[in-house]
């Protein structure tokens, strides 16, 4: 995943370090040697990581990022310090600034890259979030505020078989929020039929295996978006980028700070709440004439805001953008046959598994009849073939439930992909081509996809 990272120090050989190693892994690096320098990039090129040092002249990397995180168009943007201090009070300053973590010189690649890789997903999330957040605006909706709390006791499951660990959580938390302790994977897995703001799990669970936790947790519909911090024991590099590759939002070293964890659990809920209150203003916003009534997908209002913000963040980043029409073969067939009541059926479920489908930052929306399209952000075209020609096999894995009929009906779908370039120069450009492609899939004999290469 590309991504333009700001690296600021004030020592011109760590920069040129740090340059050279993200350079490797194809990152887009740019540089600021001082806070204000800092602060001037960061307004100026929106980067999606900031790596910001601590121990700087006249104005330190707590300053800094306070300033960002103040900033209500940069307070989205990850901040990692990188710093020689070590100390859990160094840490707990900079939690409390706003940073997402900690890199200590000298920095450890597999740490630094697997924290870049784990921040950079959760940015995209959060990013399409703030984007339909702000359609909604444009709509009439009101939009979110990051300084709404609903003032509810927010909710933790600690996984962690230690009793002295566990102890301590328990103690240290237990006056802010409503705490449920297991001490294995099975307790944990069969927990999460309560809604929690944060899952706690230790990697060390004696016999059972804490990154395995995870991985469930990450897996599940309901636990998916649940933020998760994990306990592991310094140095511990090769769990730490697992976990972090697995989806956990933040980790602690043991032993355990307990003004550090206080202060890593105030970060994470908060954070959570914030991006709850996205998707609730997302769903509200849903709820409005931006929706499908049958399928309960977006419309095609919805859709012609969506594309054309995308659309532009594409072309300012410079990253690709992907969009398949989906079509359904011979539905004219099925509506004549067995009724537009079945029809009816078909098409909304086709919009669950377009939906169970796609991934978390892409959009599906119903273009009218029996045509769907969803919009892949920062996809190319290997990545769109991939996608399009899993969900061209999950339509015709399984007939389609119809009432009335036995068996259901054998449904299949056409497929058209079509990636930004040069010639679109409006949304409806790039769905024309789209489409082009969806009817040369059509005329090809259907139940495929074609994608619009040239």
């Amino acid at each position: 995943m590309s991504a333009r990272i700001l690296v600021v120090d004030d020592q011109p050989l760590n920069v040129k370090l740090l340059e050279a190693k993200l350079t490797a892994e194809y990152y887009d690096v740019v540089t600021a040697a001082d806070g204000v320098e800092a602060l001037e990039k960061a307004a100026d090129v929106r980067p999606d990581i900031i790596l910001l040092d601590v121990m700087m002249p006249g104005m330190n990397g707590y300053e800094v990022c306070k300033r960002l995180k103040n900033d209500p168009e940069l307070d989205h943007i990850p901040v990692v310090m990188v710093t020689a201090l070590d100390a859990s009070r160094d840490r707990i300053r900079g939690i409390e600034a706003g940073a997402d973590d900690f890199l200590t010189k000298p920095i450890n690649d597999v740490a630094l890259f697997a924290r870049v890789r784990s921040l950079l997903r959760m940015k995209l999330a959060l990013d399409e979030l703030r984007l339909r957040d702000n359609v909604s605006l444009q709509l009439g909706e009101l939009g979110t505020s990051d300084k709404d709390d609903d003032g509810a006791v927010g909710r933790i499951l600690v996984v962690e078989n230690n009793p002295f660990d566990r102890k301590l959580i328990e103690s240290e938390l237990a006056e802010e929020y409503s705490l449920t302790s297991v001490t294995s994977s099975e307790d944990a897995l069969a927990a999460l039929i309560e809604p929690y703001q944060l899952i706690i799990v230790s990697v060390d669970l004696g016999e059972d295996d804490g990154l395995r936790v995870c991985s469930q947790i990450r897996s599940r519909d309901a636990t998916r978006n649940t933020p998760l911090l994990m306990l592991i024991e310094e140095g511990d590099d090769h769990h730490l980028a697992k976990g972090l590759d697995l989806g956990v939002n933040d980790y602690l070293y043991k032993p355990l700070d307990k003004h550090e964890l206080i202060a890593r659990t105030r970060n994470q809920i908060r954070h959570h709440r914030y991006q709850e209150r996205l998707r609730g203003t997302y769903h509200r916003t849903v709820s409005m004439a931006i929706t499908d009534s049958l399928t309960g997908l977006y419309n095609r209002h919805y859709l012609d805001s969506h594309l054309a913000a995308v659309l532009d963040r594409s072309r300012t980043d410079g990253r690709p953008l992907a969009v398949a029409i989906i079509d359904i073969d011979f539905f004219k067939v099925v509506n004549d046959t067995h009724g537009h009541a079945a029809g009816d059926q078909v098409l909304r479920e086709l919009a669950v598994r377009l939906e169970k489908s796609i991934r978390a930052s892409d959009l599906v929306a119903r273009l009218g009849g029996e045509e769907f399209i969803v919009v892949m952000s920062d996809t190319d075209m290997d990545t769109a073939q991939a996608i399009t020609a899993r969900l061209c096999r999950d339509v015709e894995a399984e007939p389609f439930a119809a009432s009335l009929i036995d068996g259901g009906l054998a449904v299949t779908a056409s497929i058209g992909v079509a990636v930004i370039d040069h010639r679109d120069k409006t949304p409806d450009d790039l769905v024309h081509r789209a489409d082009v492609a969806l009817y040369e899939a059509k005329h090809n004999g259907r139940n495929q996809v074609i994608a619009a290469l040239g």
